[in-house]
This record gives structure tokens, C-alpha cells and sequence, in this order.
């Protein structure tokens, strides 16, 4: 009897303790992206009394990504981004920024030679594929999911598109959130255009005077032989993809369909003529005799400058009155009647395929290895980024202080977010690497920014009317171990020593089929068709 007794006793405990903690079953919180946040005990005494939610372990995390011209982070509690993400992730982070170019890429294969970062925004030709050959990246198998990047998959990302993004067979690679427009265009000193008397151009020949007529008669009226009609960023590596002669003999930015196959915008047949065209406004000192060496963005700090007339941008915001750093906010800082304008001059021809996934963000095998936490946390915050809480922190700053929001409406407190925001380096655009382009429509925002003008509306309105090519779905991934960026070093090579040493594209057939044979590039082309073959694009 008396194990009798003893049996039903523990009985009678097991089932106290189970209704415990079910009472509250359909009532438990969820776990959220926070770091911070974890479901609470439930139970009588949990309910009266709520317990902190247990924080994960303090870890340092350590980050690299690109950066916009002429920004910087604050210190302290100044950068108010940083300060939120560590109390919420309980995380200590460093944020290692640099303008996106060979620099930038040199630098991170340092790191990744010594001490890589916990996390980096990939800034190389070929997407990170070279370093997924060498065996550099993580399997993100473990860790990135519509579980544990829900904000990510619901609002950026589709699962296919993804799984179309991968190289080498591996999943070693996330693309950063990209925007479904393109803001590619040339823009124009419209200012001097009119003290010479000249409309707008609307084809290459009407380009063609306004180069001549920037270079020769004094478009800014000082009285000086000093300016330039055109710019662009070669590096000291390449020829550049900014040039309107790539566009005039029909090669689209940076690829397209045609014909039944696959048309690379750098290494088609018709650079011979695009390299003509080139060579002959060098020719003409049309161009600035800098535009080889220069970095980007020196090519655009001339144009501020006023030492040329005509650049290719590529941001909606390239030109906006209501952008502190945009091209034309500087330009007029130093000659106040400035007015830079985009123009289309290709009206008839496509001048870019629309946007597909971009350049990744990637974790180091060596990093996931070692310390996994590392690789979980920090996507936990790229997610948090992806979400609208981060989304709205990162673009228009804090809420009740830098905007108010009022329903599905965001109204920016200008005043306060120069003062915080712009005079502190313009740091929200650091902190804009992962959703780096204004997309309040996908969280069913409106904004309301009073910097706006009818000038910038008119800027985006242009951009309806330029044509573009549809993205084919498709990631286009090279055959195995084959060397793109050697190749594409190659090519630049090449180019450069057919506008620089020819000084025409007489020799490019010769030099083409070094890079088709020598290079492969002839298998390249052909894994390309054959991904498209496979997508039932081509036959």
C-alpha cells in the first residue's frame, strides 16, 4: 500500500508540474530576431512576476563592407545604429569600411590571408567565386534559412533566386538585398550647356558636339582652356564600362540576348568599333587625360570640381537636390548656378539589363569553423538590417526624433536628422551596406521627405523612359576552376594596350581570340549559353 501511496503521489506531482507548463500554450511568444528576446516560463508565479529574457553571451564581432565617398562613422554613442545593434544583439561590434574598388579587394584578401573578418560585403569582379574555388567560404547551409532570416526571404530574396546565385555547387554565397530599378545614366552641366546655346542631346552626334563644344569654348565662362567634355574611372587596370561608345554600337550594360546566345559586353566582336570611337575623342583632347589613372571617385570629384562637363551615375539619388553628398549639392557648394540634368542619348537602344542579385555577403570557413556563434549572431543582424525596424533606423534614423510615423506614413524631421545624421559624417550610408537604395514600399511606407524637390521627382520620373532589357533569372556560373578574374585581368590588360598603345580597335579581333582560346573564354561563354539553354532562354 505504501508504494502504492508513493506511486500515486509521484503521479499526482508529474501532472501538476505538466499543467504548469502547458497553461499558457497557445499564449508562449515566439522567439524574435533579437539576440535579446527569448521565450518567457510560463506558469502562475512567471506570470505574476515576468523574468528578464536571458541574453545570449557577449561576443566581438568584427566586420568589413564598402562605403560611400565622403562618409564616416561618428564616435560613441553618436553612432546611434551601432549603439542599438550591440544592446540588442549584446554583441561588441567593429565596422571596418572602404570605398568599393581594388583597393577595397586587396585589403580583404589580406585579411582573409591572416585574421578575416567575421562578415564582409564582397567587392570583387566575379562575385566571390575565386574564393570559393580556394576553399575560403563557410557552408551557409547551418545558418541561413527562411527560419533563421525570415525578414530576408519575405521582403528581398526568394529562395530561387538564391539557389540560382550559388557557385561551385556550394551554398557559400548570400546576395546583399538588391533594388528591381536601375539608375544608370549620363548627366550633363545643363548650366553650361545653355551659356553656349545648346539644347539637351538625344543621340551620340549631338553628344559628340557637346564634348567638342566643353572642350573648346569655354562652357563656364572664366576665360580659361580648362575643361573637359567626359570622365570615367579606369583604375589603372581597364578601359571601364562608362564609356557611351559601348552603348552606341549596341552592347548593353553589362550583357544581353541576342542572336541565340550570349553577348559579354567586354569582349564582344564589336569592341573593335567601340575602341574606334574611343580612340578617336582621346584623340581630339575631349577627354580628361586623367580619366586612365583615375580611381573611383576621382572622376567624380572633377566633375564637382568643374573640370568636366558630362559623367555617368548610378544611383536614383546621383544628382538630388535632397542628397547632401549627391554631385550636384557639392558642384553648387563651388559654382551655386550649377545644374547637372540626366540625358538620354540612347532613347531607341537599351543601355542595361534590369537588376538581378548583386554583389554577396560572405562568412570565412575559417571564421565558421572556429567560432560558428560568430557566423549565427551576424546574421541575426544582417536580418534585423532586413527588417523594417532596421530598414527604418538605418535610412531615416530614430523614431520621435528624426520622423514621426503615423500609420503606414514616415514624416522626416530634416532639422534633427542633418544635425545628427549629415553633420556627423553621413553615416546612416555606412550603415546602409545591406540595404543600400530606398525601398519603403516593400514595408507599405510612404515617406514624406521635405528635402525633396520637383526637381529630384523630375530626375525619377526620367528614368521611365529610359529602355531596358529584362533579367534573364539565371546566375551565370563559370565552368570549374576556371580563373575569371585572371581572365578578366587579362582582358583589361588587353584594352588598355589597344587604347593606349594602338590607339584603335584594329588589333581586338587578335587580342580576342588570345582570351577565347588562351583564356577559355570560348568555355565560358558556353557554360553561359548552356545555363541559358537550361532555362529555356536560348535553344
Amino acid at each position: 500500500m505504501n508504494a502504492v501511496k508513493k506511486g500515486w503521489i509521484i503521479l499526482l506531482a508529474l501532472t501538476f508540474v505538466l499543467a504548469a507548463c502547458s497553461s499558457n500554450g497557445t499564449d508562449t511568444p515566439k522567439a524574435t530576431n533579437s539576440s535579446t528576446e527569448s521565450p518567457s516560463d510560463s506558469g502562475s508565479k512567471a506570470s505574476a512576476e515576468p523574468t528578464e529574457p536571458a541574453k545570449k553571451e557577449k561576443i566581438k564581432l568584427n566586420w568589413f563592407v564598402q562605403s560611400q565617398p565622403n562618409t564616416n562613422l561618428p564616435d560613441g554613442d553618436l553612432d546611434f545604429v551601432k549603439k542599438v545593434i550591440e544592446e540588442k544583439f549584446n554583441v561588441e561590434l567593429k565596422l571596418d569600411y572602404m570605398i568599393a574598388g581594388q583597393d577595397y579587394i586587396n585589403k580583404i584578401n589580406l585579411l582573409l590571408a591572416s585574421t578575416p573578418p567575421d562578415m564582409w560585403r564582397d567587392g570583387t569582379p566575379d562575385g566571390g567565386n575565386q574564393y570559393a574555388v580556394d576553399g575560403l567560404l563557410a557552408d551557409l547551409t547551418p545558418f541561413i534559412s527562411p527560419e533563421t532570416m525570415p525578414n530576408y526571404f519575405k521582403y528581398w530574396i526568394t529562395e530561387k533566386e538564391l539557389a540560382s546565385y550559388q557557385v561551385q555547387n556550394q551554398f557559400a554565397r548570400a546576395a546583399v538585398p538588391f533594388g528591381r530599378n536601375i539608375y544608370r545614366a549620363y548627366y550633363v552641366r545643363e548650366d553650361w550647356l545653355k551659356n553656349l546655346g545648346l539644347d539637351l542631346p538625344t543621340n551620340y552626334d549631338e553628344y559628340l558636339n557637346v564634348l567638342r563644344k566643353f572642350r573648346n569654348e569655354d562652357p563656364d565662362r572664366n576665360g580659361t582652356k580648362d575643361t573637359y567634355g567626359f570622365t570615367s574611372a579606369g583604375g589603372g587596370t581597364s578601359v571601364g564600362l562608362e564609356w557611351p561608345e559601348y552603348i552606341k554600337h549596341g552592347l548593353t550594360f553589362p550583357r544581353k540576348i541576342e542572336d541565340n546566345r550570349y553577348v559579354d559586353m567586354q569582349t564582344d566582336e564589336k569592341i573593335e568599333l567601340v575602341f574606334d570611337d574611343i580612340s578617336k575623342v582621346i584623340a581630339e583632347d575631349l577627354i580628361d587625360p586623367d580619366w586612365f589613372l583615375n580611381k573611383n571617385p576621382q572622376h567624380i570629384e572633377k566633375a564637382i570640381q568643374g573640370k568636366v562637363g558630362i559623367v555617368l551615375g548610378s544611383r536614383a539619388d546621383f544628382a538630388f537636390d535632397s542628397n547632401p553628398q549627391s554631385i550636384q549639392v557639392r558642384t553648387q557648394q563651388l559654382f551655386p548656378e550649377a545644374n547637372w540634368v540626366p540625358m538620354n542619348i540612347f532613347p531607341d537602344t537599351s543601355v542595361a539589363v534590369k537588376p538581378g542579385p548583386g554583389q554577396p555577403f560572405l562568412f570565412a570557413k575559417q571564421v565558421a569553423d572556429k567560432d560558428p556563434e560568430k557566423v549565427k549572431r551576424s546574421v541575426e543582424i544582417l536580418d534585423w538590417l532586413a527588417g523594417e525596424e532596421g530598414y527604418l533606423l538605418t535610412h531615416y534614423g530614430i523614431e520621435g526624433k528624426h520622423y514621426m510615423k503615423e500609420g503606414n506614413t514616415i514624416k522626416l524631421d530634416m532639422d534633427a536628422f542633418t544635425n545628427d545624421v549629415v553633420k556627423q559624417g553621413d553615416f546612416l550610408r555606412i550603415w546602409q551596406f545591406f540595404v543600400n537604395f530606398e525601398a519603403p514600399q516593400v514595408f507599405d511606407l510612404t515617406v514624406i521627405d521635405p528635402r525633396q524637390t520637383d526637381r529630384d521627382r523630375e530626375i525619377l520620373q526620367f528614368f521611365d523612359t529610359v529602355k531596358l532589357e529584362e533579367n534573364e533569372g539565371v546566375y551565370y556560373v563559370p565552368p570549374a576552376e576556371f580563373d575569371l578574374a585572371g581572365f578578366r585581368k587579362r582582358q583589361g590588360e588587353l584594352q588598355t594596350k589597344a587604347i593606349l598603345e594602338d590607339k584603335s580597335g584594329k588589333n581586338w579581333p587578335a587580342y580576342r581570340e588570345e582570351l577565347m582560346t588562351k583564356y577559355k573564354g570560348n568555355e565560358l561563354f558556353e557554360a553561359y549559353n548552356e545555363t541559358l539553354r537550361a532555362a529555356g532562354i536560348i535553344k
